[in-house]
């Protein structure tokens, strides 16, 4: 088959693979039907994180089951499927506590931007739809799978309730879905962190109320300006640098709290300005599989529609340029079709 491979930074590559078999009787083997670039994948195509030598990429996906192990019993051959970006078996502790994102048998995906892909823990990994979506749902599908249910994550954590204010911190995809999220979840009012129009105008799309430019310390005196000299009820942190969750702690009131689910790169919190701040902290990688029914359910029926992140649609063959887009931020999100 054919996949992605990261070389070195800037270094992505179009190459013949070995074709994924199963390895496991819990295993599956999908078909991709369309994948993506992520934000995250750019932190190594930056060259932010060690690459340790090449290896495939990508942890987004929805396809059609081609073939199952033997103890797989939840789907079968020909259904369309949509899955997270870590498995699960959706039976330890772990998982049925509702972290599917920590379960004591997770695997991170991580060879997702290929013709084809194999699932471990396919039973406790994947969801099946009834019969095989409208072609026209597949991107909010693949949204579902990681930045939909990354910003659904970010706003549960946030404890966003109806009638509250919610900031969002970051533009792009998961933030944005963030700002769909938050609007599902009741907030009355939701501040969007953003410099960049095509972004701004998604944003109010899906339900930002407000577009604060200021980034920094600016940007938590201009929330704090708005906030009646506050803060908000409830921040996202959807990016994960420093100064981003410098800014999403700073803008939360006091008994307020953020949802941090940008992969941290040099984040340090203080100790003590956590502690007289009384702002409530929860992040890492969302439980996307507990949201996975409910998630597909509101695209299925169009009550949200999360694919609109994608503003780039390129074949998987050139998927390098889905980077490059990306990466000089020509592009929110790429959409690859195999």
């Amino acid at each position: 088959m054919r996949g992605t491979v990261i070389h070195a930074p800037g270094d992505i590559r179009f190459e013949t693979l070995d074709a994924p078999r199963i390895l496991e009787p819990t295993d599956a083997v999908i078909r991709t039907a369309v994948t993506c670039v992520c934000g995250s994948d750019l932190w190594p195509y930056r060259g932010l994180e060690p690459l340790g030598g090449p290896h495939p990429m990508g942890h987004e996906y929805v396809g059609f089951v081609e073939e199952v192990g033997g103890e797989v019993t939840s789907v079968g051959p020909g259904q369309f499927v949509v899955g997270s970006f870590a498995t699960s078996d959706n039976t330890c502790a772990n998982c049925r506590n509702g972290w599917q994102s920590n379960c004591l048998n997770r695997e991170f995906m991580s060879t997702c931007q290929a013709e084809y892909v194999r699932i471990p823990h396919a039973d406790g990994t994947l969801v099946a739809t009834d019969g095989v979506p409208d072609e026209e749902f597949w991107p909010g599908l693949l949204a579902v799978s990681d930045v939909m249910g990354t910003g659904w994550y970010a706003a549960l954590a946030a404890e966003v309730r109806p009638g509250g204010t919610a900031v969002v911190v970051g533009d792009g995809a998961v933030g944005l879905c963030g700002v769909i999220a938050a609007g599902e979840l009741g907030a009355e009012r939701i501040i969007a962190m953003s410099r960049h129009e095509p972004r701004q105008r998604l944003a109010r799309e899906f339900g930002a109320t407000d577009i604060v430019t200021e980034r920094g310390e600016g940007g938590v005196a201009r929330v704090k300006e708005m906030t009646g000299g506050i803060g908000a009820d409830a921040v996202l942190e959807c990016v994960g640098t420093a100064e981003a969750m410098r800014q999403a702690l700073r803008s939360a009131r006091p008994g307020g709290n953020v949802g941090f689910v940008g992969v941290p790169h040099e984040v340090a919190v203080d100790g003590q300005e956590l502690f007289f701040s009384h702002v409530g902290l929860r992040g890492g990688p969302a439980p996307v599989r507990r949201y996975l029914p409910d998630l597909i359910d509101r695209v299925l029926t169009g009550r949200i529609n999360p694919g609109k992140v994608f503003d780039l649609t390129l074949p998987l063959e050139e998927v390098a340029e889905g980077y490059r887009a990306m990466d000089e931020r020509r592009a929110i999100k790429t959409l690859l079709r195999p």
